[in-house]
């Protein structure tokens, strides 16, 4: 958005604005065709690094540093099954898998680190999605055991418009106090947020790690849960710069109708 206002500015004070504003926020996006199959059968899973209310930019993604599905208790590594996707006027990926047994599949990818150069920083955000197949309402809630990870405490595949998601925020295991959550919304319905504060709502953890959100309408919600990395990474620069982490999961809510 900020882009589109600096065009018709002079260049010394657009480039002015730009330094000064905040990035826009990233998101990994791991989207299935669909988070029920009522039979069984195939998914596809779109992997797009973007700014999800918006509608874009996508960035370019490395090929993932790993992709994979914990289902019934067995992580399955499915890096080798990553195909391009191509139409999102980025370098990104999808992954097809079926799923003929009922249960509730997470799926998930480790991309790899992305340098934000208007950040100074990497970015590698852990991102999960969990497809349920014959309506089981077995398995939501197994981990895929990633460095970050957020431990879900509603079921993600039976949620509406005005149900509250709730998680917990994991670091190697253990909850992250007051850890800080940025939401967005996939708004491929067109609409218009108040102001840029709305596109990108921050919320945090209580002192146990959980967070709670109201998603007020249907649609893909992506919840990431931010952490710095213990141990720093080296730019394209050569400079020693922070890496941030973070733990995504994508829920999606259903209309009332």
């Amino acid at each position: 958005m900020l882009n589109r206002m600096t065009r018709s500015l002079p260049a010394g004070l657009a480039a002015a604005m730009l330094a000064a504003a905040p990035a826009a926020a990233h998101f990994q996006e791991i989207l299935p065709s669909a988070d029920m199959l009522p039979e069984g059968g195939e998914v596809e899973l779109d992997m797009v690094f973007t700014h999800p209310f918006e509608g874009g930019p996508a960035m370019d993604m490395a090929p993932p540093a790993a992709a994979g599905m914990v289902f019934h208790g067995e992580t399955t590594d499915l890096t080798g099954a990553l195909e391009p996707l191509p139409g999102r006027g980025a370098e990104a990926y999808r992954l097809r898998q079926r799923l003929d047994e009922p249960g509730a599949a997470v799926f998930y990818v480790e991309p790899a680190p992305y340098w934000e150069p208007a950040e100074g920083k990497f970015i590698i955000h852990y991102s999960k999605v969990v497809v349920d197949a014959f309506g089981s309402g077995e398995g939501w809630d197994a981990m895929a055991g990633l460095p970050v990870e957020i431990m879900p405490l509603s079921q993600p595949t039976s949620l509406w418009a005005g149900n509250v998601f709730s998680g917990v925020v994991m670091r190697d295991g253990a909850p992250v106090p007051f850890a800080e959550i940025e939401v967005e919304f996939v708004n491929d319905q067109g609409i218009a947020a108040p102001n840029d504060l709305y596109i990108t709502q921050v919320i945090k953890a209580d002192a146990n790690g959980t967070f709670t959100y109201a998603m007020p309408v249907a649609g893909w919600w992506g919840f990431a849960a931010l952490v710095e990395a213990d141990a720093p990474m080296v730019s394209p620069e050569g400079e020693e710069v922070p890496v941030e982490l973070g733990a995504l999961i994508w829920v999606n809510a259903k209309a009332v109708e």
